[in-house]
């Protein structure tokens, strides 16, 4: 019998929806093999797998509180899940006052701190930003709109907008520590909109649901759409540039082989983050998708292994990099996809 997580899948709507989950994502990595393009390939399974997420994050809310929305005795009674990015505010506090500033389970409940914690931290050492390109469960969202276009309206965006979301990280973190409370969460999350949300009860509440919808509007749909870059993960998010700091520890890189540039500047024109600089080199915030590799008429941008000789073993560098980092997509987010799955078949009656 089919198992998941050590998990029988003993009915026919489990099964189905285990089977569809895993033809996509082999599907999907042996294109990846096959056409020898990364970006193209990672930004489907990236793009599906961030709204499947969103529809069984927010079926398990309506389950479990009968809401998407959280109200002020969920808050004090800790059963609140715990994200990702709330780890950019949580550090400061828990280092100075030894206490975790945010309404969650530290060991049990779904998402608990803990295992966010794990998740976080392993795959920042290992891919460094590429958990921003590969495990991200909102990446997707930005990323999927800046590719529905064909040309961008908006052909020319400063980069230097891309130190924005360091600004953020430090002023979320020096805030936060200063209120005891994840403020990022609290005011300016455009995620909110596809997980879950203040219960609006007061002006304050309705203010908040306000803020948030339109920086989801504006960063992650509008901007996206007329510039093709992913610009809330480029310029806003305090996870972004918490992650961007990893780039110094992890192994994986994207690099430039200047002995085979041209200097054509495809790359930084096709860079959805600000990554890459005038001079053509990837910087601390490249999130490692691979769209400059794949866009590089002379193969100068790699995938490459820190401490290898740059230009040796181009495809052994881009294979090590892509296992680890598919398995973390199917890892973080396959779970999602096949309890989405599993909704739409029950709906259907199948």
């Amino acid at each position: 019998m089919l198992s998941k997580g050590g998990e029988a899948l003993g009915t026919q709507t489990d099964i189905v929806a285990y089977v569809a989950t895993t033809l996509f994502y082999s599907a999907v990595f042996f294109m990846m093999l096959y056409k020898g393009s990364t970006d193209k390939w990672r930004a489907v399974a990236f793009t599906v797998s961030a709204v499947f997420f969103t529809i069984a994050f927010m079926h398990n809310l309506v389950e479990l509180r009968g809401s998407v929305t959280y109200s002020d005795e969920e808050m004090m009674m800790c059963e609140l899940p715990f994200c990702h990015i709330v780890t950019t505010m949580v550090l400061i506090p828990a280092a100075i006052k030894q206490t975790i500033i945010f309404p969650g389970s530290i060991l049990t409940g779904f998402a608990s701190i803990s295992s966010m914690f794990v998740i976080v931290f392993g795959s920042s050492i290992i891919l460094g930003r590429g958990f921003c390109s590969w495990g991200c469960f909102y990446g997707g969202w930005d990323d999927g709109f800046s590719r529905i276009t064909r040309k961008p309206f908006i052909k020319a965006v400063n980069t230097t907008y891309r130190w924005f979301a360091f600004a953020m990280l430090i002023v979320m973190a020096l805030w936060s520590a200063a209120t005891l409370m994840p403020e990022y969460c609290n005011w300016l999350c455009p995620f909110k909109l596809v997980t879950e949300r203040d219960a609006i009860v007061d002006t304050e509440s309705l203010l908040k649901n306000i803020v948030m919808m339109t920086i989801f509007a504006v960063l992650v749909v509008i901007l996206p759409l007329l510039t093709k870059k992913r610009i809330q993960c480029a310029t806003f998010c305090p996870m972004g540039a918490f992650e961007s700091l990893f780039n110094k520890v992890s192994i994986f890189q994207v690099k430039n082989n200047e002995s085979r540039c041209i200097g054509c500047g495809k790359c930084q024109k096709a860079c959805p983050l600000l990554a890459i600089s005038n001079e053509n080199k990837p910087m601390i915030n490249c999130a490692k998708c691979g769209k400059c590799v794949d866009e590089c008429p002379t193969g100068a941008m790699q995938f490459h292994i820190k401490g290898t000789p740059l230009g040796s073993k181009m495809t052994t560098a881009r294979l090590l990099f892509l296992y680890p980092s598919y398995i973390l997509t199917v890892t973080l987010l396959g779970g999602s996809m096949m309890e989405a799955i599993k909704l739409f078949l029950m709906f259907v009656n199948i």
